[in-house]
């Protein structure tokens, strides 16, 4: 690598780490929090929001149901809380839920659950930044045409922290996460102070007159109930990242499973916290909020933008413009621009558990310089970005696609643990101290597969024709890749597998030695090939051009070199073709002996001169490695670029004095 990229590498990436240092990137607690817990606490911010936006389509007289339906969401969540504080103690060894179901569920299942999370992976990181992006212009509205531009910027900032390593980003991201915390809980105060107090606030938009959506207005029966089923599930987002504490068990400090169970439980306690105390401000500041805001409220000016759910909170509190608006713009900005951190964790760790499993490709096991996944933390980054570039990163147009990958994960986790415990009892390895305690673990996750099935049902019904069939195609394709993934790696392994043949040796080794002209690399391949002393050895070109093969000829001659020089005509200016015809006539007259072909092949130090040179060689190797019997060589001549010293006066050791482009 040359210099100056490695300088720009260890700026942005840092010093590389030894192997036995991954202990010291271990995570107590009050780091592990920001990180794995980032998602479900900034969740809050938008939660609510999303399920008012359901709400309004109805007008105001829906708005009543507000409360319950949060009820509901609590209540839902405190149960999946304590199903996976089960899942935890049981599973510590970091798989969550794909874990759990490919146990007990078997593999297919895993398989199931694994694409679920993946998906909900990238769709967390983009929803989670979009949402940030959208505080940032509630704040300075200046910048609602960078919306996009803004997404991608954090997503290159996120992904650079996090091949940092776990425990940095951890320290970077810990202080936007407890900031926030602690504005909310300040605004929550504050607000229910004053609304204690008689001097309860309002928010800019309840002076608004709703309009309903056509045909909204007076629902009753199944429209009523579906409406009100599509705003539980829309406010259910509030529930999103709870499964990454699983996933990331063995990131957190010894005792592993106690310290994830405990940030479980602070996680859940905090998020319920703050979800309640923003729904009953919303309630009684009497927000409004819609997805077209222009269309159902009237007075609403077209060029007006429509500030978030907790941007109208904190300036109906605090004060618009005031200092502890600007706060909690800043911190819910960054929360929910880092929760999207807590897939940057779970992603890589799923993935390279996945990629052990030989379904996803084994580079994805492969710990970088900073003992991270770094290629998973990439290809992460990646879709994601490419996803906030299709839906112009838009929260409304992405939460669509959200959830439902991971309620998929939970049923299919507790579902699995239920299995768990059920075998536990069954085969009698439960002491009779600790049998009340399996028997309430199993009720706890029974109930949280029953309610988190209901939920996947709703979510799906209410969801589809919103955008959630796009989810429901991209998981059977991911699920059928990894399958296909799989299924290669385990035709492989059986053919690798040696047997108690004994391997015949050749009868002879011819040697083949590809030349385009005579200079330096070709001279060097011609050396490196006689020093293997094989059974015969032959220099070969193709004649494209008549003129330049006679003059070839004449300057091997004049060389005196001693190795027999073969032409292969081609009146259709192929070199491939030819060689291969020459190779596999070989092998034809001798079936028992190999062909060894010698490639000279430039090095070059840059990957656009890469691009001027070997292509013909690229094509070559690529063809002649799928023909039985034949051994490929690359002699290497390193150019002077490689080495880093282009400005060098003089070559260097090795380096060509004459140019060529192409197999030398």
């Amino acid at each position: 690598m040359p210099a100056a990229n490695r300088l720009v590498k260890r700026v942005v990436v840092g010093r590389a780490l030894r192997s036995d240092r991954q202990g010291e990137q271990e995570l107590p607690k009050y780091l592990a929090l920001p990180i794995f817990a980032s998602d479900p606490l900034s969740s809050v911010t938008y939660a609510t929001q999303e399920l008012l936006v359901v709400l309004t389509l109805g007008g105001l007289s829906y708005l009543y149901l507000t409360p319950y339906l949060a009820a509901g969401v609590v209540a839902l969540l405190t149960v999946v809380v304590l199903s996976y504080r089960q899942l935890v103690r049981a599973y510590p060894s970091g798989g969550g839920d794909y874990e759990v179901a490919s146990v007990n569920l078997g593999r297919r299942s895993g398989g199931i659950v694994a694409s679920a999370l993946l998906v909900d992976y990238v769709l967390t990181v983009a929803v989670s930044v979009s949402a940030g992006v959208d505080n940032i212009i509630s704040a300075v509205e200046g910048l609602a045409d960078h919306r996009v531009a803004l997404a991608l910027g954090f997503v290159a900032f996120l992904t650079a922290m996090n091949l940092r390593g776990v425990k940095e980003s951890g320290k970077a991201f810990a202080v936007p996460t407890y900031g926030f915390v602690l504005g909310v809980a300040a605004m929550i105060a504050y607000g229910l102070f004053q609304a204690l107090t008689g001097d309860a606030p309002q928010a800019e938009s309840a002076a608004y007159t709703v309009v309903p959506e056509e045909g909204k207005a007076e629902l009753v029966g199944l429209a009523f109930a579906f409406l009100a089923l599509r705003a539980f599930a829309s406010g259910c987002t509030a529930l999103t990242g709870v499964e990454a504490i699983a996933n990331g068990v063995p990131a957190f400090r010894a005792p592993k499973s106690k310290n994830a169970a405990t940030t479980l439980a602070l996680m859940g306690g905090i998020a319920m916290t703050m979800f309640v105390g923003i729904t009953a401000l919303a309630i009684l500041t009497n927000v409004r909020y819609s997805e077209h805001p222009a269309d159902q409220f009237v007075g609403f000016g077209e060029d007006e933008v429509q500030r978030s759910v907790i941007a109208q909170l904190a300036a109906a509190i605090f004060g618009d413009g005031s200092a502890g608006f600007f706060y909690l713009q800043v911190m819910a900005a960054g929360i929910l621009i880092l929760a999207a951190n807590t897939a940057f964790n779970g992603f890589p760790l799923l993935g390279s558990i996945l990629a052990q499993d030989r379904f996803l490709p084994r580079q994805l096991h492969t710990r970088g310089d900073r003992l991270v996944f770094s290629n998973g933390i990439l290809l992460l980054a990646t879709f994601a970005g490419l996803l906030i570039v299709a839906f112009d990163a838009s929260v409304t147009r992405l939460i669509q696609l959200y959830i439902i990958g991971v309620f998929t994960a939970f049923t299919f986790g507790q579902a699995g643990m239920v299995r768990h415990w059920n075998t536990l009892l069954r085969n009698g390895s439960v002491t009779a101290d600790r049998r009340s305690g399996v028997l309430r673990s199993r009720a706890i996750n029974a109930l949280g597969a029953s309610l988190t099935g209901v939920v996947l049902v709703i979510v799906t019904i209410t969801k589809f024709t919103h955008g959630a069939y796009l989810v429901l195609i991209a998981m059977p394709i991911l699920y059928a890749v990894m399958r296909k993934i799989n299924r290669h790696y385990e035709r492989v392994a059986v053919e690798l597998q040696p047997t108690d043949e004994v391997v015949p040796l050749p009868s002879r080794n011819h040697a083949i030695v590809l030349v385009s002209r005579v200079h330096a690399p070709t001279l060097r391949a011609l050396a490196y090939a006689q020093a293997t002393r094989p059974h015969d050895l032959t220099a070969l070109t193709v004649s494209v051009d008549p003129a330049e093969a006679r003059a070839l000829q004449d300057e091997w001659e004049r060389r005196g070199i001693t190795v027999p020089l073969t032409l292969l005509d081609s009146p259709y200016r192929e070199i491939t073709r030819p060689v291969l015809d020459y190779v596999r006539d070989l092998r034809r007259k001798s079936p028992r002996d190999v062909v060894t072909v010698f490639i000279p092949e430039y090095v070059v130090g840059h990957w656009w001169e890469q691009l001027l040179h070997n292509q013909s060689a690229l094509r070559l190797k690529t063809r002649l490695l799928f023909q039985p019997g034949v051994m490929v060589t690359n002699v290497a001549y390193q150019l002077r670029s490689s080495s880093g010293r282009d400005g060098d006066d003089g070559p260097s050791p090795g380096a060509a004095r004459r140019g060529g482009s192409g197999t030398a």
